[in-house]
């Protein structure tokens, strides 16, 4: 079958031929249906080293947000239809912590000798024909388009979980949250938001067409520049916002989200660009939470299912063929796309 390796540090990913693999016991063999291009591939395979990247060790099948079509089952597993539209919670761990027996294995609590971060992330993922999954880590879609589905898997839970976390500061009337940064986590992001909270929202961005998307969407928009927080605070009276999101996560971007942020509120740095913060007494608003999130839990994976399967979020994909598959890796290096890539190495069957 075809696939997209991962194969030496500081290397960009081949299309090669592998063989198909053969799920074990407790495994799922998927026909895969999508395959999100995500910047942490390109972190993988442009960045990390043999000290940086010691959980993502070349060679491994890339994808990490991935669905599919149940095609077979090892031994043990039970409950699955073949045909039936799967999504694949990509977090690893080491499955026998408090956090990963409650489903939370991105927050695996022997996460720092674990062999892999996830499913596509240190061990084959899903960026194939097919791939072979835990039966645990399937998230059903029932009759949803399962090939726009594949984002969610990282876009739409990593904002919906940084989202859940900060629900206590978005409860009740005259809430505003505040989402900066609107490439797909952002708009996935205003999307989630107005599903679940009541709050207004105000978005961000320095580029106009992605300002535009999120007021389709229902955000009030203010322009990333030097009056972007004057003009936030404008918005909510001079109180500041109750919920910030940074998308971004450079140092400008995390000082603009505490700076528009009100007393008692809730500062998440979603963006891994690696910016650093300033926090102290006399410069932050009083009992403002600084915090950050990495992807989400599975059972929070099942509620974004839900919301999707509902019509309530939909990820803004552009498709490829899997012969095309390096296309889109090279686009999303050159910063040339406006939606999440999506590999269909099915396409036209």
């Amino acid at each position: 079958m075809k696939a997209v390796v991962f194969k030496a540090y500081k290397t960009f990913p081949s299309l090669e031929e592998v063989e198909k693999p053969t799920p074990g016991p407790g495994e799922v063999l998927l026909k895969v249906a999508g395959a999100g291009c995500c910047h942490s591939d390109v972190s993988v395979f442009r960045d990390y080293d043999e000290v940086t990247g010691a959980q993502t060790k070349p060679s491994f099948i890339l994808g990490h947000e991935t669905s599919g079509w149940v095609e077979e089952v090892g031994t043990g597993v039970t409950g699955f239809n073949k045909g039936d539209a799967y999504l694949v919670y990509g977090p690893t761990g080491c499955g026998h912590c408090k956090r990963c027996v409650a489903g939370e294995e991105n927050y695996c609590e022997n996460m720092a000798t674990n062999k892999s971060l996830a499913i596509g992330l240190g061990r084959d993922g899903g960026m194939a024909e097919y791939m072979v999954v835990p039966a645990r880590n399937l998230v059903p879609l029932g009759d949803a388009d399962p090939i726009a589905a594949a984002p969610l898997a990282d876009a739409a839970l990593t904002p919906y979980h940084a989202i859940k976390a900060a629900l206590p500061h978005l409860q009740g009337g005259g809430k505003y949250a505040l989402v900066i940064g609107l490439g797909g986590l952002g708009q996935i992001a205003i999307q989630i938001l107005k599903a679940i909270t009541g709050a207004t929202i105000i978005a961000t961005d320095m580029k106009p067409e992605a300002m535009a998307k999120a007021e389709e969407k229902g955000a009030i928009t203010v322009k990333g520049d030097e009056n972007e927080v004057e003009n936030i605070r404008k918005i909510t009276g001079g109180r500041g916002v109750d919920a910030a999101f940074d998308f971004v996560g450079i140092a400008p971007t995390i000082a603009a989200a505490q700076a528009a942020s009100a007393i008692d509120s809730r500062v998440t740095i979603v963006g891994i660009a690696g910016g650093k913060a300033s926090y102290d007494w006399y410069s932050n608003p009083w009992q403002q939470e600084l915090t950050s999130v990495y992807w989400g839990s599975m059972p929070e994976l099942h509620e974004v299912a839900a919301l999707y399967r509902e019509g309530l979020i939909t990820p803004e994909v552009e498709t490829y063929s899997m012969d095309n598959a390096l296309d889109a890796y090279h686009k999303l290096v050159d910063g040339k796309l406006s939606k999440r890539a999506v590999v269909v190495p099915h396409m036209g069957e």
